[in-house]
């Protein structure tokens, strides 16, 4: 089926009336919800390659904390790019080269092996630079989709849902990569996991479609998505009419200029603080400091994952059902977010326990918090001027992901001069408290930014 199911009207809005909805957005969500899996997990490879790769390239603690920076760095970097490639190219063609470039570039880590002394770290620092690049588009890609395919009131579960696939990666692939790494050496984890990407970038060609113009949408759906918020005509051009356009430069100055977006923005960059903590350095903390093996901290890493991906589906389905009972969508979006991350403050309580069932029971609570959290990209979609919904997504992944570039570094200060992890949990706990006050006391109302200063006629 092609075309605008709605092009018929009035005749289509009365078939819309009595057709059963199908429910083509949500294999979309299944289908961002896989990617954002392969996506996590091939940042992670870094961290539980870790250990092994450290001792074979004779890296320092310091040293270590800028290899497991170097995503980050570049991430960063590319994100108003891959902002605007979306924006201007659209989501579908963006993401698909994305996928298929992160995975090459992962493969070919595992090359390195091939390399020694300071030729096989440079090697090792540009690969993580190029994957870093390479998916600057995905989480942005991710919120423009979940733009136009879901209505208001289930966009909170969708973002949650796509979001928490950053935990299911680590509890499916961190005993698979543990295991890869005990077996044979940390050169397979990168081999695997960029083969496995490769193969789902073309699987994505398959499955995504924008709402109008997807072959198993119906009327009905299309009606229901677009009356409850869904923004279907983000992914393209009607009827040969000109979409509008914005200056770039003008339009990141009014985005930044927004104090509930520059609030919802340093916000971001102290949750993410949470989450490179465990993409990186928690294999780390569980074998150093903990005295666990690789291959004992790949399973008990999957751990806190499983609690951080039901507090995800939790937050969302919380922050949806606030939606429904006819609360604000400031009180809807803020109340899970505070909740979750008073719960990842508990981490610090790490510091003074003994027992490692207990330490781990307790990082279970706090990235159960952190899934509960983590409803930022819903915010995102719920705020995006519909003409810069790229732009803005990269902004606030921008400020987001500037946390994995300090915070490798920071721990590793931390860790090298004091010999222990404590004063590290305690960061990462107070970047919790910082996202609190700034939901509390800087957004305000959330709502949907107009565009007023940016845009070219």
């Amino acid at each position: 089926m092609t075309g605008d199911p709605m092009d018929h009207a009035p005749s289509a809005t009365a078939a819309a009336a009595t057709q059963t909805r199908t429910r083509a957005r949500w294999t979309i969500l299944a289908m961002l919800f896989a990617v954002t899996t392969i996506n996590y997990a091939d940042r992670a490879t870094i961290s539980i390659a870790g250990p092994n790769l450290k001792a074979d390239l004779g890296l320092s603690a310091v040293e270590m904390g800028y290899v497991f920076s170097a995503f980050a760095w570049s991430y960063v970097l590319a994100q108003l790019p891959g902002g605007w490639l979306l924006d201007r190219f659209g989501t579908r063609i963006t993401y698909f080269f994305s996928i298929f470039l992160w995975s090459l570039f992962t493969m070919l880590t595992g090359a390195i092996g091939f390399f020694t002394g300071g030729a096989a770290v440079a090697m090792l620092f540009a690969l993580r630079l190029l994957v870093g690049a390479a998916e600057a588009p995905s989480f942005p890609g991710n919120s423009r989709i979940a733009s136009s395919w879901f209505p208001t009131q289930e966009r909170g579960l969708a973002a949650a849902i796509f979001n928490s696939a950053q935990y299911f990666a680590t509890v499916l692939f961190a005993p698979i990569m543990g295991w890869l790494v005990h077996t044979y050496d940390w050169h397979s984890v990168f081999y695997v996991m960029g083969a496995l990407g490769i193969g789902l970038s073309f699987i994505w060609l398959k499955v995504i479609h924008g709402p109008r113009r997807h072959p198993s949408i119906n009327a009905a759906e299309l009606q229901y998505i677009k009356e409850g918020g869904a923004l279907v005509d983000l992914e393209e051009t009607r009827h040969g009419a000109e979409p509008s356009k914005v200056d770039v430069f003008a339009a990141i100055k009014e985005l930044l200029s927004n104090r509930m977006l520059l609030g919802v923005y340093v916000a971001q960059y102290c949750i993410t603080t949470l989450t490179y903590f465990f993409l990186t350095w928690f294999p780390v903390y569980l074998v150093q400091e903990r005295g666990m093996t690789i291959l004992k901290a790949g399973f008990v890493a999957s751990m806190p994952a499983i609690a951080g991906f039901l507090g995800g589906i939790a937050g969302g389905w919380l922050s949806d059902r606030l939606s429904k009972a006819g609360h604000s969508l400031s009180v809807s979006r803020k109340v899970p977010i505070v909740l979750g991350m008073l719960l990842s403050m508990s981490m610090i309580g790490c510091n003074y326990i003994e027992t490692d069932m207990l330490v781990v029971a307790v990082m279970s609570l706090a990235f159960f918090g952190k899934g509960i959290g983590a409803l930022g990209w819903a915010v995102v979609a719920d705020t995006s001027p519909k003409e810069a919904g790229g732009l803005s997504g990269a902004l606030f992944n921008t400020f987001g992901n500037t946390a994995g570039i300090t915070t490798p570094i920071v721990i590793g200060y931390i860790v090298q001069n004091t010999g222990s992890f404590a004063g590290a949990l305690v960061f990462v706990g107070a970047n919790a408290a910082v996202a609190i006050f700034c939901y509390l006391f800087i957004v305000g109302d959330i709502k949907r930014v107009v565009l007023t200063e940016s845009l070219v006629k």
